[in-house]
């Protein structure tokens, strides 16, 4: 159910395709791969849509292969490898986003990240892009037992910023980020801006609402002057 915004104390973001861009450094480290096996590289609106899906699923749609293929590990792994070496040279905020975060600190409410993104990846990135000390929690993949689209890294969250789930929105660019805030007990926000394949139905997800843009975001906020 989706907090007022006189009642809403935290914003949760899942991070790849919602809150930062890395769809760039990622199709960069998918390509490298590519590039070992003699493959020539794929523009980054090929492997874009994918990202939000995670690392095994960029390399099946990159590679054209399942999980069943012998090579599918090992080129997983690579990928990764190449992946952690240079995971920020191009990632950024979504345009907008720095303008929602100012806002909500301006508001004196509080905002965190929950990802599945293991934390050696999630880590470091959310250093290199000056995140860290503003981040009221970053809840990465293995932080807790299990991974969204199950609610506990979503109430971890919660329970580390110390705002009630009914108190919290929780936006993300995938099904598994709804059903993890939606059963988590916090408003949900589908971003429609994000990485979203061709097969996906966002609006059929049960979000309270969808965005187009971040800056959308800024009407859930508390409207002082």
């Amino acid at each position: 159910m989706m907090p007022t915004p006189e009642s809403l104390r935290t914003v949760l973001f899942d991070l790849d395709g919602t809150l930062v861009d890395t769809a760039p450094d990622l199709a960069a480290a998918l390509n490298r791969v590519r590039a070992e096996e003699s493959l020539e590289a794929l523009p980054l609106e090929h492997i874009r849509p994918s990202v939000s899906h995670g690392s095994r699923a960029m390399v099946c749609h990159g590679f054209g292969i399942a999980p069943e293929h012998p090579d599918y590990e090992r080129l997983c792994k690579r990928f990764l490898e190449h992946y952690a070496a240079d995971l920020s040279s191009a990632t950024r905020l979504f345009a907008g986003m720095e303008a929602v975060l100012d806002r909500i600190e301006q508001l004196g409410l509080s905002w965190g990240i929950v990802t599945n993104k293991p934390a050696y990846l999630t880590d470091p990135l959310i250093a290199a892009l000056n995140l860290a000390s503003r981040a009221a929690c970053v809840v990465s993949g293995d932080t807790t037992a299990q991974r969204k689209p199950h609610p506990a890294p979503v109430l971890y969250a919660c329970e580390v910023v110390g705002s009630a789930p009914g108190n919290c929105l929780y936006v993300g660019d995938a099904q598994r980020d709804i059903e993890a805030g939606t059963r988590a007990g916090t408003g949900t926000v589908a971003a429609l801006f994000g990485y979203i394949l061709p097969t996906d139905d966002p609006l059929s997800w049960g979000a309270d609402i969808a965005i187009e843009s971040p800056g959308d975001l800024l009407a859930c906020l508390p409207q002082v002057p």
